[in-house]
Parts: C-alpha cells; sequence; structure tokens
C-alpha cells in the first residue's frame, strides 16, 4: 500500500522529490517502492529527464486502477476505526430459548443507552443449537442456563440465579398455598414444555416419589406453553423470570427447590472485539439483583 501511495503522489506532482515531501518519506525510499512498483508491473510507470517527470503509457493505465485499490484501504481504515469507537460495531449474541427477556432486557436497553453505535443481533435457539452457534463464530457470546455441560474451550460468568415456580390457571387450588410441593403436583393435568432443562430431572423424582404425570399438552415455545396453562388446560414447571403474562399465577416450588444459574459464556482465547469486550464488562458489573 505504501508503493501504491507513493506512486500516486508522484502521479499528482510529476516531481519526486515534492512526492517524497507530501509523504513524509525520502525521496531515495519513494523512489525504491516505485521501483519496486514497477518491477511488479513489469515496465516503468514514469519517464524521468533531468527535471521533466511524466507517466508512460503503462502509467496511466495502471493509475485509475490503483487509486480504487488507495480509495478502498482508505474506507477500510475509516471502517476499521469507526468499529474501535464502537460505531456501527456488530454484535451478535445467541441466546437459549427458556431464558426469559424480564431479567436481560434490562441489560440490552442500557447496552443501548450507553452505547448506541453498538448494532446487536439477538439469536434464540435450544441449548444445543446456540452451544454450536457460539463455537462456530456466528455468535460472539451466549447467554445459557444450568444445568448444561459446557465444552472446555468456553469460559462462563455466572451473571444470576432463579428458582423454578408451578403456573396454574386462575382458580386453581394451588392459590391458596404459599408454596406448591413438588409431590402436589401427582395427577394435576400438566403441559411440558419441550425444552425444560430440568425434565429429566423431573421425571426422574416423580418416579422415585410414585407420582403420575397426567399429560395432556407439550409445545416447544414457551409462549404456547403459558397460553394453555392460562386457558385452563394445566399446569407447568418454568423458571420465574420466563413467565410472560402478569396475569399468570405462581407459586414457588418446594419440597424440594429447583434453582438454576444463568451464565454468559464465551470462547476462551478468542480475541474479544471492541463491542464484545464493551457487552461483557457491561454484563459483569450490571446488577443482576435488581427484580
Amino acid at each position: 500500500m505504501h508503493q501504491v501511495r507513493y506512486f500516486l503522489a508522484v502521479c499528482e506532482t510529476l516531481n519526486f522529490t515534492r512526492a517524497a515531501k507530501s509523504c513524509n518519506v525520502s525521496q531515495p525510499s519513494l523512489t525504491r517502492a516505485v521501483q519496486k512498483l514497477e518491477d511488479e508491473f513489469g515496465g516503468l510507470l514514469f519517464h524521468r529527464e533531468r527535471n521533466l517527470t511524466h507517466m508512460t503509457d503503462l502509467g496511466r493505465m495502471m493509475r485509475p486502477r490503483l487509486e480504487r485499490i488507495a480509495g478502498e484501504a482508505e474506507a477500510a481504515r475509516a471502517e476499521a476505526k469507526r468499529l474501535k469507537r464502537l460505531e456501527n460495531a456488530p454484535l451478535n449474541v445467541g441466546m437459549m430459548s427458556t431464558i426469559g427477556t424480564n431479567r436481560v432486557i434490562d441489560l440490552l436497553a442500557r447496552l443501548r443507552r450507553e452505547h448506541p453505535g453498538i448494532k446487536l443481533t439477538l439469536q434464540e435457539d435450544i441449548p444445543a443449537k446456540v452451544m454450536e452457534g457460539l463455537l462456530e463464530g456466528r455468535t460472539d457470546c451466549v447467554f445459557v442456563g444450568t444445568p448444561i455441560e459446557l465444552p472446555e474451550r468456553c469460559r462462563a460468568k455466572t451473571l444470576f440465579s432463579e428458582r423454578y415456580v408451578v403456573a396454574f390457571p386462575p382458580g386453581h387450588r394451588f392459590e391458596a398455598m404459599n408454596g406448591v410441593r413438588f409431590n402436589d403436583l401427582n395427577g394435576e393435568p400438566y403441559v411440558w414444555r419441550h425444552n425444560c432443562e430440568y425434565t429429566n430431572r423431573f421425571t426422574a423424582l416423580a418416579t422415585e416419589r410414585g407420582m403420575t404425570w397426567n399429560d395432556v399438552y407439550s409445545s416447544e415455545r414457551e409462549e404456547w406453553v403459558q397460553r394453555m396453562v392460562m386457558s385452563g388446560m394445566g399446569c407447568a414447571l418454568m423458571p420465574e423470570h420466563l413467565v410472560l403474562f402478569p396475569g399468570l399465577p405462581t407459586r414457588l416450588v418446594i419440597e424440594p427447590e429447583f434453582t438454576r444459574e444463568i451464565l454468559l459464556v464465551t470462547v476462551g482465547g478468542r480475541r474479544f472485539g471492541p463491542a464484545l469486550d464493551t457487552f461483557v464488562k457491561l454484563a459483569a458489573k450490571f446488577d443482576w439483583s435488581m427484580p
């Protein structure tokens, strides 16, 4: 690129001395750079006759092409500077579909207020797909919930913990309780969440206690599950911050209680870009204790 820049400077001035001064280099350095370019093209770019310098046919042919190259290089440098200043900086974040928006949305809103130049893309999917996107570089970081087995390459930061609740239709007998024991779900009509991380644990515990799941419906979409519950089709177990509808009654599950941690996961050793570095630091200092 220096050779191109020096060549274009000589095109403008038709004087090697003035061209070297405008490029802030010595004349011998500029001359050698132009000669290397001539070696690349296999011909002279300038004729030098005492105090007169003029372009050859090859030089005139190459000038518009090299001007376009120089223009693209300058545009690339400007774009890199904007990225470093977080102007139009892309950030791709993955999120498990079972993580509620209620807690994370405040972080995203703060990111927007403090760094409006970051262009956030949020990709939601099941755990396996979310982790696949992170490892393959399609996302910069991901939000996941435990229990989950992370590859050794990954690094996780715990953001907050949340308890499990049982959601039930309005007017259900659970409304009179301060907490619902796990055994109280025996025989209740139940709506399964396909992507629930604790499905195997719930099933094993119910079998161990001789309980019967009265399965009525199931869905992979959380809003459908909660609408089914609201409509009186059954109950469902879910993380407390996943509840989407203000009118949906819930109670804490007890005996035993179930909790999970929400993690922000990145790939260890992978260099952070400016937007990701800003986002990770903001998430680390964010007050996740606020309701």
